[in-house]
């Protein structure tokens, strides 16, 4: 696949009013999530959780990628049929999440380092083979009135970088995220102050390894108050310190930047993505989304493990995917959220 190729699946992944899916949690994650609805945790009811919402009706008018696991990559319908293969029909790009999860920076006390360099070109190529045509990679920083460590942010920024060289070598399309945590009491404008540091190393880094900013797409949270903060900053104030970091730190030749929810509400997400597309002012980059939990958590709820809640699912995940492919565009407001009619809808599409 030719840098061109690879800029082409940039620019479909932040096609006109779309988004992406993540649905890469680990098992472990995932087993915690089913075990608060009392799910029962197992390959299979794992693979029917993702099936329902890879077969969602009408899905892809708003959802153009899904981020996989690695368990998930593996696994078929219950027809046989791979699903990546299930997301290729519906017009719906296949992902992977090849990152191994943050440990602890040595000699770096409170600070994380992302792992899985170590044999991930191999492990590109196979996953090349098994259908994702993008990959994620996340780091993750917290934030305190000391944290980040310069040095912090410098290791992940570095392992970032040689994650998304690796990607376009082998012919995939690497999404950056570096999360800055809302864990903590820090205020918002500590948050813009180390998100700007941060996104600002990154680019350093994406630059000096020669990865192809118009073949990438970035993956950041937005700027947010921690959750213990005494003053949560209302929606326009989040959505203005935000497109301010990313105006001062985001080269234009990126494609999209595509937000992560970060443990935000389902809705007060979809309200600030929508904010800061109706923004003034320049905005050289597709803005739009690339939900995990804000979402899947209405979906998962409404299924709660039972094969005859698939559509009250299914209903789920459209109504909030449609409700942010309008955020993407500027152009959500609240009356969407009680216009929906309910699965009979998708039922009869």
């Amino acid at each position: 696949m030719t840098i061109q190729d690879l800029e082409k699946v940039a620019h479909s992944l932040v096609a006109y009013g779309k988004g992406i899916l993540a649905a890469d949690e680990s098992v472990a994650t995932l087993t915690r999530r089913f075990d608060a609805l009392k799910i029962e945790s197992t390959e299979q009811s794992r693979r029917r959780y993702r099936e329902m919402l890879f077969t969602t009706p009408e899905a892809s008018a708003f959802i153009s990628g899904v981020i996989l696991y690695d368990e998930t990559i593996r696994q078929k319908s219950a027809s046989g049929t791979p699903l990546t293969q299930v997301l290729d029909r519906q017009g719906i790009i296949p992902g992977i999440k090849v990152d191994t999860g943050a440990k602890p920076l040595a000699g770096a006390p409170g600070e994380l380092v992302t792992e899985g360099l170590d044999g991930l070109r191999d492990r590109l190529t196979e996953y090349r083979g098994l259908g994702a045509r993008f990959a994620k990679w996340r780091a993750v920083i917290s934030v305190s009135d000391t944290l980040p460590s310069s040095g912090g942010v410098r290791v992940n920024a570095h392992a970032l970088a040689r994650y998304a060289a690796l990607c376009q070598e082998a012919g995939l399309v690497p999404i950056v995220e570096p999360e800055v945590l809302m864990d903590g009491a820090h205020t918002i404008e500590r948050c813009e102050e180390v998100s700007g540091a941060v996104v600002h190393a990154v680019f350093h880094e994406l630059v000096a390894q020669r990865v192809t900013l118009e073949s990438m797409l970035l993956k950041p949270s937005m700027v947010i108050a921690g959750k213990n903060c005494p003053r949560q900053a209302p929606v326009q104030e989040v959505a203005a310190a935000t497109l301010r970091c990313l105006r001062r730190h985001v080269p234009a030749a990126v494609p999209g930047i595509v937000f992560l929810s970060g443990g935000q509400r389902d809705q007060l997400a979809t309200a600030h993505l929508n904010a800061i597309n109706r923004l003034p002012g320049a905005k050289p980059w597709t803005i739009s989304f690339s939900y995990g939990r804000a979402l899947q958590d209405p979906a998962l709820e409404a299924w709660h493990g039972r094969d005859e809640n698939v559509k009250t699912g299914q209903w789920a995940l459209y109504h909030r995917a449609r409700c942010n492919s309008a955020a993407s565009l500027g152009t959500f407001t609240e009356e969407m959220e009680t216009m929906a009619t309910g699965p009979e809808t998708l039922a009869h599409r």
